[in-house]
């Protein structure tokens, strides 16, 4: 089929260490709220990093039946909880008119590992016959979006990605995709990610990734500053409605934005470090910029993957400078979403997105928190303090390890003709 369809976002869902919810959410961005404590869900005590950032107001129960909840692993439950808000949000119930047309593209890093750590405990302690049936529907990667079409009845293209921390970026833009070239009509995409298990933060702490800023929690998580040592863990998900353009008009949606290019690359370089001088992002950058057909002029904001690492946040400056030009970069601010909810992993992406649409509608760009010196190797604007802002187009990034990588522009949504 002919692309040229128009992709828009009519509604948004958010599960995050800061708040659950939309109004919760963006308060707490421009409050300047961090959402890093002490990890609760077990005792840290063994390990070199024992902070994170964990969700703290989700109740399953008000989203999904109570026996269902038992059957599912977290990270599903935050994919179906945040689906729902979404579809409340446009204003969509379900079951869909058109079930066919009505697809699923949802993105996970890791998916049910904390059902594959409970279960191997099981397995050691207990033995193989007691190792739950739901032990495999539970921990695999595509069940969340399994789950969300047999809630929504959504019978249309129905798949997940698996691009590590770039997975909802990706998935949103394989949806727009979809959407675009006339494969579906409506898609609920988006990310989640739980992964708050001794073996997953014990595996993160043995690659020396994580902040080890114990004492000081809440100001752990500084990407870009001087004196950052790396990403802290976060939990949550993200959920957006895509739908085509006139079908959107024609229910008499609110348009909170258009998607208007994505752009995805690999580094072939590294299974954890970004490529030298960031060429990966950067060429993700440009070919978003290149499929929205927009120069480095109309790009008015910039949602940064920024972890707080000492590696990417350094190639995510060059990258953007090599994207945007030396002279136009430095004129465009930048903000790391990640400063204050932590790194949501597979999630990430989307959360960030709802971030930046927040922003553009309420016209102020959130702060880069902790940004308190800065760091000769990262001298872009990144937004110390919030501030208002007339954004009209954005972009933002989500690099994965395995070096895969994914920009998405979009456009506010008042501003689509």
């Amino acid at each position: 089929m002919e692309p040229g369809r128009r992709v828009v976002i009519t509604g948004m869902g958010a599960i995050t260490p800061v708040g659950t919810g939309l109004d919760r959410f963006w308060e707490s961005l421009v409050a300047g709220k961090s959402g890093v404590g002490r990890i609760t869900h077990f005792d840290p005590s063994a390990l070199d990093t024992r902070i994170g950032a964990e969700v703290k107001d989700f109740d399953p129960l008000e989203y999904i039946d109570k026996r269902e909840v038992r059957r599912m692993d977290l990270f599903t439950q935050y994919g179906v909880a945040a689906t729902s808000m979404a579809l409340e949000d446009a204003g969509i119930k379900t079951p869909f008119e058109n079930p066919h047309r009505s697809g699923v593209i949802f993105g996970t890093g890791i998916g049910g590992i904390s059902t594959c750590s409970d279960q191997m405990v099981v397995l050691l302690n207990k033995g193989p016959s007691r190792v739950s049936p739901l032990f495999i529907p539970m921990m695999i990667t595509n069940m969340a979006a399994g789950q969300i079409a047999i809630m929504t009845g959504a019978k249309g293209p129905n798949t997940t990605v698996t691009t590590a921390c770039a997975a909802s970026a990706n998935a949103l833009g394989e949806a727009f995709r979809l959407i675009r070239h006339g494969f579906a009509d409506l898609i609920i995409s988006g990310g989640s990610e739980a992964t708050f298990v001794p073996l997953a933060v014990a595996g993160f702490c043995s690659m020396k990734a994580l902040s080890t800023r114990n004492d000081d929690p809440e100001r752990a998580s500084r990407p870009f500053d001087r004196d950052r040592d790396g990403f802290v863990m976060g939990e949550g998900a993200g959920v957006m409605i895509l739908e085509e353009l006139e079908q959107a008009r024609a229910r008499g949606a609110r348009i909170w934005a258009e998607i208007i290019g994505y752009g995805c690359t690999a580094d072939a370089y590294h299974v954890t470090a970004p490529a030298p001088g960031g060429e990966g992002g950067r060429w993700s950058m440009i070919m978003a910029m290149q499929d929205a057909k927009i120069g480095p002029g109309d790009v008015d904001y910039i949602n940064a993957h920024g972890t707080s690492t000492p590696a990417n946040d350094k190639s995510e400056t060059q990258a953007i400078k090599d994207a945007l030009g030396e002279e136009r970069a430095h004129q465009v601010p930048v903000s790391s979403t990640k400063s204050m909810t932590g790194h949501l992993l597979g999630a990430s992406g989307v959360v960030e997105l709802v971030a930046t649409i927040l922003g553009m509608h309420k016209g102020i760009i959130h702060s880069t928190a902790n940004y308190d010196y800065p760091d000769p190797e990262c001298d872009l604007d990144y937004v110390p303090e919030p501030r208002p802002a007339d954004v009209r187009v954005a972009l933002s990034n989500s690099f994965g390890f395995g070096g895969q990588n994914a920009t998405l522009v979009v456009r506010r949504g008042d501003l689509v003709g």
